[in-house]
C-alpha cells in the first residue's frame, strides 16, 4: 500500500510514476495463469497491398493547393487536314497547310482521407515498436483506400461508391468513358463534368472469360509509341493472372502461357514483353466490368500528392489514451487518354 500512495504523490508531483509490485505467490512450473508476467513481442502489422498503380510507375507530382488543374496540347502544328496541304518547305505557314494549336484543361479538386486511432498509454508502453507499427499500418491502409477509389469509384454521383469515397474520393478509372473505337480528351474547363475522358477499350469474346485472342488484341490496341515506355504494362487482378495461367489450347491441352522455371516468376508475370502488375482492387472478368489494363503508366495516369501524409499524436483528449490523427490529401487524373486500353465486355 505504501508503495502505491508514493507513486499517487510522484504522478501528483511529475505527471506520472511506475510501481513495481513485488510478487506474494511461489510460482510454479511456467508460472502461467499464477502470478507469472506475460512479455510482448515486438508490435508488426501484417504486410497490406500498397497502391499497384503507384507500383507501376503512375507520375507522381506535388501540389500545394486544394485544386489541380492539368493541361493537354491535343492540336498539331503539322497536321495535315486535306489532301492538297503539305507541311514541307521554307514557308511559315508550312505551305498553306492548316495546322491546330488546340489544348483541353481540366481541373480537380485536392481530396482528403483520415483516421483517428486511440492506443491506450499501457499498450505503447509495454509492446515495444507498437508506434512504428501502427504508423506503418496506417501508411499502408491509406495506400489500400487510395488504391481502391482510383480503380472503382464514381465521384460524379458517389451512386453507388460510398465505401470508396463517392463525391469526396479519387475518379476511378472504371467511370471513365469508354469506345471501341477512338479515345478522346473530355471538355475543357474547371467543372467536375470537365476532364472526362474517353478511353479506347477493346470487347471480350465473352462476358466470362479473358481469352488469348482478347489480350492480343488489347496488346494492338495501344499506339506503338507506348510499346517502348518503361513503365507500360499490365494490370489484372490476381484471380485474373491465375485463370491465364490455367488457359489451355482446346486441341492439345497445352497452356498458352507456358512455366519455365524462370527467376522472373514464369507464366504471366510477362506477355508479349510487357510485365504484369497484380491488382486486387480490380474487377474481374464479367458483363460491364474491367478486368485488364494496359498502359504506358507514367503517361497514362497521374498523381498530385499534397502531402504524402501529416500524422500528431493529441495527448489530451481521453485520459489513459494517446490519439494519433492522420490525414492524406491527393488527387488523380487519367492525363494521357491514349497511353492506355482497358479490356471489355458489354
Amino acid at each position: 500500500m505504501n508503495l502505491i500512495l508514493e507513486a499517487v504523490k510522484t504522478a501528483i508531483k511529475d505527471g506520472e510514476a511506475t510501481v513495481n509490485l513485488k510478487e506474494a505467490s511461489t510460482l510454479t512450473g511456467s508460472g502461467s495463469g499464477v502470478g507469472g508476467r506475460v512479455i510482448y513481442d515486438d508490435a508488426f502489422a501484417s504486410l497490406r497491398m500498397a497502391n499497384p498503380i503507384r507500383a507501376a510507375g503512375a507520375r507522381v507530382i506535388d501540389t500545394i493547393g486544394s485544386d489541380q488543374a492539368f493541361v493537354v496540347k491535343t492540336g498539331n502544328v503539322t497536321n495535315i487536314q486535306h489532301s492538297t496541304d503539305n507541311p514541307w518547305g521554307y514557308s511559315i505557314n508550312n505551305n498553306n497547310a492548316t495546322t491546330g494549336i488546340a489544348s483541353a484543361v481540366w481541373q480537380i479538386s485536392v481530396k482528403d482521407i483520415n483516421a483517428q486511432v486511440p492506443v491506450r498509454t499501457a499498450v505503447m508502453d509495454d509492446i515495444n515498436g507498437i508506434d512504428a507499427s501502427i504508423v506503418g499500418d496506417i501508411a499502408l491502409e491509406f495506400a489500400q483506400q487510395e488504391a481502391l477509389s482510383m480503380m472503382l469509384n464514381n465521384d460524379a454521383t458517389g451512386s453507388g461508391t460510398v465505401q470508396t469515397g463517392a463525391t469526396l474520393g479519387l475518379r476511378g478509372l472504371n467511370y471513365y468513358a469508354g469506345s471501341t473505337s477512338a479515345a478522346s480528351f473530355g471538355s475543357s474547363g474547371s467543372a467536375l463534368t470537365n476532364g472526362r475522358h474517353t478511353m479506347l477499350q477493346v470487347a471480350q469474346a465473352s462476358a466470362s472469360a479473358v481469352s488469348y485472342n482478347d489480350l492480343a488484341n488489347l496488346a494492338g490496341a495501344l499506339p506503338a509509341q507506348y510499346w517502348t515506355d518503361p513503365t507500360t504494362c499490365w494490370m489484372m487482378h490476381p484471380t485474373t493472372i491465375k485463370l491465364l495461367r490455367e488457359l489451355v489450347t482446346t486441341t492439345s491441352g497445352i497452356p498458352y502461357f507456358l512455366e519455365v522455371g524462370d527467376e522472373d516468376g514464369g507464366a504471366v508475370v510477362y506477355m508479349f514483353g510487357f510485365p504484369v502488375i497484380p491488382n486486387p482492387y480490380m474487377q474481374l472478368a464479367g458483363s460491364g466490368n474491367f478486368p485488364v489494363y494496359l498502359a504506358a503508366w507514367n503517361q497514362f495516369v497521374t498523381i498530385a500528392d499534397n502531402e504524402l501524409m501529416s500524422i500528431k499524436a493529441f495527448e489530451q483528449t481521453k485520459p489513459g489514451f494517446i490519439t494519433l490523427f492522420a490525414e492524406k490529401r491527393v488527387c488523380s487524373t487519367v492525363r494521357d487518354v491514349f497511353a492506355g486500353v482497358r479490356l471489355t465486355h458489354s
